[in-house]
């Protein structure tokens, strides 16, 4: 029932108490209260750690204000550290407001005031503020108070007039009535206290459980229908501003520790002795403190030791440390320390706690997670990040697709620069409000990939500019790129060759080793070529092949890259050394074939596909011709696919094996159902198993793959149909193991009862798998006293070429050579005076053994 109230109103006794400018109300003593407090001193576009701003760069603080800059559909602010429960109670909320602008700007059609019970599909605070719809309660720009009743949105007349929203305050009580609750809206001129209205309206009580919201909101609140469309576009006059926003009551629960900022979280890498660790910030004012330090402490109770001071850049907000003559053999606790000015314009210390791991040199088997996707659809992702905890990790790889452009709503903002930039960094600051507790404990690595640049697929083409994307580029602005770069990638270990590309555009490919596993971090985008221009025309897009009569030697043109020759270079390299390294593994945006045959919602098949890294062939068998020397497992992501794939390159199973793990959620489907049976695949397998000739003419032999098919009725469904999860990869050192878990999001692999891994994992192989080619002949037995383990590297001596290096189990090791001549063989530790070369080995004949005896 509605009961209205036209005219003079009384302000009852509850609202007449003003402190500091704040409404002040009576209220039980264990009731949760919260009180904004701007700084009337800086102007920022941050707007605080209790708040999240949809969208960032549309809201900034100024004048002890919040402020709405960008008029548009469903601008809010959601407040952090306090909800409404679901226990009954009373509930009362008040704020100032008034526009922006002068009187003589006419205002559009819209409304202000709050967004009440605000609740995504999971009605977890995080995804509330993102996802959340609630009940919208306020005013509209031509005076009328309304509340939202869930079928009909009903305004009443006040005496509001459109100049008295010059600075009016919003009073907002709830009280329970029966199994509901009655809201009582009053509006009051904040000036002279002159009532202007109030309005009571009856709601259903599972409307007032989930996040509190300020609104503005462009557009009437007649339309739509209960909680409303997310209706997000810019443009219009309806800006305002807020200040003195004040929620108390019985029904709020408070949690403090909610909080998002001033350092919203940190990625850190090992190397040897040198720690490289980013701290991500807000955009902060200029009258903000500029720097973030770096403490240390060997022991709890000691005290904090200053190591570093980073300066934060001004776009990227970014603060980056580089510490050398790191102690890695001890579990350090580290904390960053940030100053941030309060509302009384003193300095409080804001702290970042975490745990440097020392190097785990000594663990038998060292644990990889790995990541693709980060589409916001099961944000936070609280589900996955239990289950990774329960893994614990040693390290964590997110191959890209860190942020897509639709991530927390309204669009994507290209231009200008600086808007664009904040709305990447608003989007990429999901990337750490889910994984914090990952990574502050772990080192982590993480590549920007398509999406990341705001491109549907990435061809770097050297870091040219380009307005389409399919020529091979990037489209947005080189300093755009640099940002995004210096975000995901600052942290990672200093780069092989740090020369940049194009337009200024830097490199991150490297090296680390951790645990005695030694990592090639790749960039497999940023010098391959586009794809139009270049291969045959499609009929279509170009890099989709329809034609069912293509042929794919005509799309291995010359001149196509890949990895380019500095990355080819730089792998040439990285698989001859084995100082300090058990095993190997290279980490890509995505794995070297074309697995996928069906794409989309509608899973419409594709021939082939130019984005993926089966093309072109040329520059994807020179990338795993390097890899497999080093005996080198693979690990990627982006295509939406879970699949366990073993290369070829002249064969099948000639080169290393792949996993490309699922996606964190998927928005556009992917799956591997080839028109045959799948050649030699094991018993009992599906028939998208086995060997086949990809669209684009590579060998691979495909072992698993998560198509998509029955519902496993989790929901929400639109997030578990289409097979999310995550990868964990296990490099047993002892046994030169290799084993792949591919784990849905819903189960938990503490509890059996929730569901167990993807058909088709685990999967075990053996180190030695990554180089599958057969042998063509056998050098001697090398049999090594004196040392166990050690580094053998085998070369031919007919053109100098290291055919391969490893790292043995034992003591004893049978080379493999793939034609009759005569080889050198290097045995011993890598890097240090225990390295002895044979020369003029010769091949032995079939079916003869001989020993060699090599003795440190």
């Amino acid at each position: 029932m509605t009961r209205k109230h036209i005219g003079t109103l009384t302000v009852a006794a509850a609202w007449a108490v003003l402190v500091g400018g704040m409404v002040a109300w009576d209220h039980p003593t264990h009731a949760a209260e919260f009180h904004s407090a701007w700084p009337e001193d800086t102007e920022r576009v941050w707007v605080g750690p209790e708040y999240w701003a949809n969208p960032l760069q549309d809201w900034r603080i100024s004048n002890g204000r919040l402020e709405c800059l960008t008029s548009g559909g469903n601008r809010n602010v959601h407040l952090l550290t306090h909800q409404l429960g679901n226990q009954a109670g009373t509930f009362r909320m008040s704020v100032r407001l008034g526009r922006l602008g002068t009187a003589a700007s006419k205002l559009d059609e819209g409304w202000v005031g709050f967004l009440v019970g605000a609740r995504g599909p999971l009605n977890e605070y995080r995804n509330n503020a993102l996802q959340g719809q609630g009940l919208p309660v306020g005013i509209t720009t031509d005076g009328e108070l309304f509340i939202s009743s869930g079928k009909a949105r009903q305004p009443q007349p006040t005496a509001a007039t459109a100049r008295s929203l010059d600075d009016v305050e919003l009073r907002l009580t709830a009280n329970p009535v029966g199994d509901g609750y009655e809201i009582t809206l009053a509006a009051h001129n904040s000036k002279t206290g002159e009532p202007l209205g109030q309005i009571v309206q009856s709601v259903p009580a599972d409307q007032l459980v989930g996040n509190v919201a300020l609104s503005c909101h462009r557009e009437s609140p007649r339309k739509g229908s209960g909680s409303g469309a997310r209706r997000t576009a810019r443009g219009g006059n309806v800006r305002f501003w807020f200040r003195d926003w004040t929620v108390s009551g019985s029904k709020i629960e408070a949690h403090e520790e909610q909080t998002f900022g001033p350092i919203l979280f940190a990625q850190y890498t090992l190397r040897a002795s040198v720690l490289k660790m980013t701290a991500q910030m807000p955009p902060i004012a200029e009258t903000d403190s500029q720097t973030v330090c770096l403490q240390i402490r060997k022991r709890e109770g000691d005290a904090w030791t200053t190591i570093g001071e980073a300066r934060i850049h001004k776009i990227a907000g970014t603060a980056s440390f580089r510490v050398e003559n790191w102690d890695a053999s001890r579990d350090s606790p580290y904390r960053l320390v940030y100053a941030l000015a309060g509302p009384d314009g003193k300095t409080k210390d804001s702290y970042w706690h975490g745990t440097i791991r020392r190097d785990p040199v000594d663990k038998e088997t060292i644990v990889v997670a790995a990541f693709t996707g980060n589409y916001d659809l099961g944000f936070p992702n609280a589900d996955i990040v239990k289950h990774v905890k329960s893994r614990n990790p040693d390290l964590l790889f997110f191959s890209g697709d860190n942020i897509y452009e639709r991530n927390a709503g309204y669009g994507t903002q290209r231009s200008p620069l600086d808007m664009a930039c904040l709305d990447y960094l608003r989007k990429w600051y999901l990337y750490g409000w889910a994984y914090a507790d990952l990574l502050r404990d772990r080192p982590s690595v993480s590549i920007p990939d398509d999406h990341d640049v705001y491109q549907g697929n990435l061809w770097g083409a050297g870091g040219r500019k380009i307005d389409k994307d399919d020529r091979g580029g990037y489209v947005m602005p080189a300093e755009w790129v640099k940002m995004v770069e210096r975000t995901q990638t600052s942290h990672l270990p200093d780069p092989y060759d740090p020369t940049p590309v194009e337009q200024g555009i830097g490199v991150y490919y490297t090296t680390m080793n951790y645990g005695r596993i030694s990592f090639a971090i790749l960039e497999d985008r940023k010098f391959k070529s586009g794809p139009a221009g270049l291969c045959p025309p499609t009929g279509g897009r170009a890099d989709h092949v329809t034609d069912p009569n293509f042929h794919p030697k005509t799309a291995d043109v010359p001149g196509a890259t890949l990895l380019g020759d500095r990355q080819l270079k730089f792998l040439s390299g990285w698989a001859a050394d084995w100082r300090d390294a058990d095993m190997k593994a290279a980490l890509s945006q995505t794995v070297f074939a074309n697995v996928a045959t069906l794409h989309g919602a509608n899973l419409m098949r594709l021939v082939a596909d130019y984005d993926s890294n089966g093309w072109p062939q040329t520059g994807r068998n020179k990338a795993l011709h390097e890899l497999r020397r080093g005996f080198a497992f693979m690990i990627g992501g982006d295509q939406h696919l879970a699949t366990i794939v073993h290369h070829g390159i002249d064969d099948w199973n000639d080169a290393g094996w792949s996993f490309c793990v699922p996606c964190i959620a998927n928005v556009y489907p992917r799956a591997w159902v080839p028109l045959k049976p799948g050649r030699n695949r094991a018993e009992g397998m599906p028939d998208y198993t086995g060997e086949f000739l990809d669209g684009l003419g590579n060998h691979v032999t495909v072992w698993a793959a998560t198509n998509p098919g029955k519902s496993p009725g989790k929901e929400p469904a639109a997030l578990h149909d289409k097979m999310p999860g995550y990868g964990i990869v296990r490099f047993d050192k002892k046994e030169r193991a290799i084993t792949m878990e591919c784990w849905p999001r819903y189960a938990d692999p503490t509890d059996p009862s929730t569901g167990g891994q993807y058909l088709g994992w685990p999967k075990t192989i053996d180190m030695e798998d990554n180089y599958g080619r057969e042998a063509a002949a056998y050098l001697p037995t090398i049999n090594v006293a004196g040392m166990s383990n050690p580094v053998v590297q085998i070369i031919d001596e007919s053109n100098g070429e290291i055919l391969y290096t490893l790292r043995i189990k034992g003591n004893e090791y049978r080379p493999k050579v793939f034609r009759h001549g005569t080889y050198t063989i290097k045995v011993g530790e890598q890097g240090t005076e225990k390295m002895k070369t044979l020369g003029n080995i010769r091949t032995l004949p079939q079916g003869e053994t001989r020993t060699v005896a090599v003795v440190f």
